[in-house]
């Protein structure tokens, strides 16, 4: 006898739980219990929690944990024919730009690219600190063979850092303006950055083939763009009241209030959250491989499944040190846009 079996007497539901069968395992001492013709009686202290097994035990009628997990998934199968077709066409530049930039960035002779992301470092942050720091990083993965992954992890973070800030600032921009948006698109952000990265893969799985670079392309898009869209609507916020107040009594448009006031003096806000949406893409490198992301990432896995050691944590430096450059190079990138303002 299953403990909630009162519960349904009690409401008269017998004859209803009665119509499906109980197909919920049973204990040892229910199984003993019953070939023995006795009851097993549940202590007090020991009350099971109304789960939906639990309480499937009691009635038949009532669907159990694995039968909503079904459900979901034949919900998912269901639309999945529907969804791909309009997800395929429209996620397929993606795919094109991720391609095209691994092409470029790995076709490129190393004493060419080398000194092309040293000037744009320079460019970036006018310091040349930062720029022999770079130098000295990729010459030294250069030096021990790592060169070629680095390269292709670079060209993935740079094709979705550009893209999450295509759609993460004007999306923050928008939430500035309308604080009904703003409420409805916070609980989105709050699960995009809640949810594990390897959570967007299984959905995206079963729409896209795992050889296609726009499947990994879309979780680490998904991952990383909360970021910059949060801090681009936390930034135009935090404008001063009283600026706003001088534009208007200058007669600007909001077009010109929003480029030439609201985001020059959010841009420090924005470029925290460029920083954040690099590292958020870069930490999402090592899952990515999971799903045929080329990179140091394979690496990493090759390590954890061949139990290389070396490997593993020799590829997993290399990691931290294309961070630590990344994270230098926008910080360098915020310092200089803020003296700027200042001056």
């Amino acid at each position: 006898m299953a403990y909630y079996d009162w519960f349904f007497d009690g409401l008269g539901l017998r004859t209803w739980c009665d119509g499906a069968e109980k197909t919920g395992s049973m204990s040892m001492a229910e199984l003993m219990a019953k070939a023995k013709g006795t009851s097993v009686e549940t202590p007090w202290w020991d009350v099971p929690f109304p789960s939906l097994d639990n309480l499937h035990k009691a009635c038949g009628s009532i669907a159990r944990s694995v039968d909503m997990t079904s459900g979901v998934e034949e919900a998912f199968l269901y639309i999945k024919g529907g969804l791909k077709a309009v997800l395929d066409p429209i996620t397929e530049p993606l795919s094109w730009l991720l391609d095209g930039s691994l092409a470029l960035f790995v076709g490129m002779p190393w004493w060419l690219l080398i000194p092309i992301l040293l000037a744009g470092t320079y460019y970036a942050s006018r310091n040349v600190g930062v720029t022999i720091f770079v130098a000295i990083s990729f010459l030294f993965l250069a030096f021990i063979d790592h060169y070629s992954y680095s390269i292709e992890t670079l060209s993935i973070i740079f094709v979705c850092t550009v893209l999450c800030i295509l759609l993460g600032v004007p999306i923050g921009i928008a939430m500035s303006k309308n604080d009904t948006l703003q409420r409805m698109t916070i609980p989105v952000l709050d699960m995009l950055q809640t949810l594990p990265a390897f959570v967007y893969l299984i959905p995206l799985i079963f729409l896209f083939s795992v050889t296609e670079s726009k499947l990994y392309g879309i979780a680490i898009i998904m991952y990383a763009i909360v970021p910059v869209i949060r801090l681009t609507d936390l930034g135009i916020r935090l404008v001063d009241k009283d600026v706003i107040e001088a534009a208007d009594a200058f007669g600007m448009t909001n077009r010109q209030k929003l480029f030439g006031v609201e985001i020059p003096l959010a841009m420090p806000n924005i470029m925290a959250g460029v920083n954040q949406t690099i590292m958020m893409a870069l930490a999402t490198v090592v899952i990515a491989s999971l799903v045929s992301a080329p990179g140091l990432g394979t690496l990493v896995l090759r390590g954890i499944r061949n139990l290389e050691l070396g490997v593993g944590l020799v590829s997993g430096f290399g990691i931290v040190l294309l961070a630590v450059i990344l994270d230098r190079v926008s910080k360098a990138s915020l310092a200089r846009i803020n003296t700027t303002q200042r001056g």
